[in-house]
């Protein structure tokens, strides 16, 4: 049995025997940074890169499309084609001489995608009245499968270290599993064995080409909040498992806050709900407002074993090595355009954190 030893800076490793150098993650994060045509820019690259030399052991891409109807937004990246491969590939190299391992997000929009970027109709498990999106036929999930299992393909030949499928967020798979917006009655809806099916069959398809030493991990929503609907906790432990039996080596758990315990067990946090379901050399990553070192080693203590930092991450790209120190504390923003450009923030990402988190922008 692999030994996880609790402590942020120490290695951990991965179902498959992939070794990260410590327990912190950057997280997938939307930067609408890429070129229009999905191939990776270079402030992209500097962004990520930046935080790999920072100190990350493990660093995770934004949520990269594997079909042009799963886009959701201008300047995101893509894996459909050679020539977004082709893009990607001296970052992943990159990475690995930075001594971080680097994950490639797999990511469907589903009924959140924007055919406005993609110029594509938008599908999802089940049609709504405007017209706005169609159901997803068993071609079309046959078809996006496959393509996930395409996108793992480039990703794995352009030498990343494995890919994360967004489970969460209220993206096409956890549209799937949302027992309010799938109303499929089908072998795709239902119970949850059926809502999960379609996560099961991604994680198997790229695992059946990816025997060995190639990280597969689900990001999955621990319930309802915000964009997560229809989720709840006792069906997304059983899908934690069911994922692992699929092939997963990772459970990657978004909880948005990592200080608040379950919603519906509010006398339990959710990763020790999700740590003791899991086989103890699955590692459980987990993401939800950790900025402090000692925060991270809460979350640690509550049965995680990698955290990934997100807004933390933007704005202290050397937080591994700065975490270090007991008494450090990490800026919180706000900082001004010029200060984002000396961390590696382009002025694509600023706008958008400005959009999004404008507490961050001065």
């Amino acid at each position: 049995m692999i030994d996880n030893s609790h402590t942020i800076h120490s290695p951990v490793w991965l179902a498959s025997g992939i070794r990260s150098a410590n327990r912190v993650a950057l997280a997938p994060m939307t930067n609408r940074s890429s070129n229009a045509d999905g191939t990776l820019s270079a402030s992209e690259r500097s962004w990520l890169l930046r935080r790999a030399r920072g100190g990350f052991g493990i660093v995770i891409s934004c949520g990269v499309y594997v079909s042009l109807e799963g886009q959701s937004w201008p300047g995101q990246l893509g894996l459909t084609t050679q020539a977004h491969a082709d893009s990607l590939r001296p970052m992943a190299a990159e990475l690995r001489a930075a001594g971080s391992l680097g994950i490639v997000q797999l990511f469907h929009g589903g009924l959140r995608a924007n055919p406005d970027a993609s110029g594509v109709a938008a599908l999802a498990p089940s049609a709504n009245s405007d017209d706005a999106w169609s159901e997803a036929t068993e071609a079309d999930i046959a078809r996006i499968i496959a393509a996930y299992r395409a996108s793992a393909a480039l990703a794995a030949a352009a030498g990343f270290a494995g890919v994360e499928v967004h489970g969460a967020h209220g993206y096409l798979p956890a549209q799937f599993l949302s027992a309010t917006e799938n109303a499929r009655t089908d072998q795709w809806g239902g119970s949850i064995e059926n809502r999960a099916r379609l996560l099961c069959e991604i994680v198997r398809a790229v695992r059946d080409d990816h025997h060995e030493n190639f990280a597969i991990g689900v990001r999955l929503s621990s319930e309802d909040a915000r964009q997560s609907r229809g989720i709840d906790i006792d069906e997304s432990v059983a899908v934690a498992k069911m994922m692992v039996e699929a092939g997963a080596d990772f459970i990657h758990l978004s909880v948005w806050d990592c200080d608040l315990n379950s919603a519906k067990h509010p006398e339990i946090h959710p990763i020790t709900l999700f740590r003791d379901a899991l086989p103890a050399n699955v590692p459980l990553m987990v993401a939800g407002k950790i900025w402090t070192g000692a925060e991270a080693q809460r979350a640690l203590a509550r049965g995680a074993d990698i955290v990934a930092l997100g807004r933390a991450g933007i704005l202290n790209p050397d937080w591994p090595e700065r975490a270090l120190s007991e008494d450090w504390a990490p800026e919180r923003g706000p900082l001004t355009e010029d200060e984002f450009a000396e961390i590696s923030v382009g002025n694509a990402f600023v706008s958008y954190l400005r959009e999004k988190w404008p507490q961050l922008v001065k």
